[in-house]
């Protein structure tokens, strides 16, 4: 599906591109970070790097050599982690536009997959371009999942960092995940405690950007304190740092190098794309599985 070039379009004008520039740059230094419908509904639909998707994600560069393989690859691994198969009946958090749901139903053949989403334009986009069997998309906050011992899995495609908070997340995952339901997580972990002055302020604007709360900044001890402390046992922490951001930097170089994708791209997002900032140095990018006690 070719993409719809908003940037481009006569729709919008130089005055639209500057008012989304002040608003995109207040979120650089607001103080509120627990709002990420506000970036994305900014971000629209056009402000990826995908070639025929409207994946939202880093990708997994293992083998990948293209932006959407990588996060089809990203996609495959953690159903795979998390044992998504037939039977089960699913719950992804923070879907985006879904393009991972459509992977998940096609690849890996669960009974039912119901995709939760703050941002309702990306909701709605989801179920313009994305119907199954099986598959359902809507509204809802991570922190306010009300299910109880409904799903087999429940999965979050690099999405957690998002949830206000990701621990209160957990206590609500556990709840709607059966007895021996699994949870499976593509996240990063930070050592933010031990960022230099500079590092911490690239970090600062970085979060207010993406909109992550600072309640969310911390290791991997803390994290799976969190998870214990929200009732999840054999959780395991797999890190693919290697296959992650450097290899998704350099493609993400040479795919502004494409004057239609330079186009479509708001500014703001290209200048912090093509550059070598080192944003990443301080994060670890994981697979996270944790087990709901019970039966297997």
């Amino acid at each position: 599906m070719e993409h719809e070039g908003a940037w481009s379009s006569p729709r919008r004008g130089a005055l639209s591109r500057a008012l989304t520039s002040l608003r995109l740059l207040w979120l650089l230094v607001s103080p509120v970070r627990s709002h990420p419908d506000r970036v994305y509904r900014l971000l629209a639909t056009d402000n990826n790097l995908g070639e025929n998707t409207r994946f939202l994600n880093l990708g997994y560069w293992k083998t990948a050599t293209t932006y959407d393989d990588a996060c089809r690859a990203l996609a495959h691994l953690l159903a795979e982690r998390a044992g998504l198969g037939p039977g089960d009946e699913a719950l992804d958090v923070g879907c985006g536009f879904g393009e991972q749901d459509v992977y998940f139903v096609d690849q890996f053949h669960p009974r039912s997959l119901h995709a939760i989403n703050i941002t309702a334009m990306q909701v709605d986009e989801a179920r313009r371009r994305h119907q199954r069997e099986g598959l359902s998309f809507a509204v809802q906050s991570a922190t306010e999942i009300d299910d109880q011992d409904r799903y087999d899995v429940v999965l979050a495609l690099e999405s957690a960092f998002h949830f206000n908070t990701r621990a209160d997340f957990f206590v609500r995952a556990h709840a709607a995940l059966k007895p021996g339901g699994r949870l499976a997580l593509a996240d990063s972990v930070t050592a933010y405690d031990r960022l230099g002055w500079w590092s911490r302020l690239l970090q600062y604007f970085g979060n207010g950007l993406w909109q992550t709360p600072r309640q969310n900044l911390y290791g991997e001890a803390t994290y799976r304190a969190h998870l214990e402390a929200a009732g999840f046992v054999d959780i395991v922490f797999e890190d693919i740092s290697a296959h992650v951001f450097k290899p998704w930097k350099r493609y993400a170089q040479k795919r502004l190098e494409d004057p239609a994708v330079r186009d479509r791209v708001h500014p703001l997002l290209r200048s912090i794309w093509a550059k070598d900032h080192g944003a990443h140095d301080v994060h670890r990018y994981v697979i996270v599985t944790a087990k709901k006690p019970g039966p297997a």
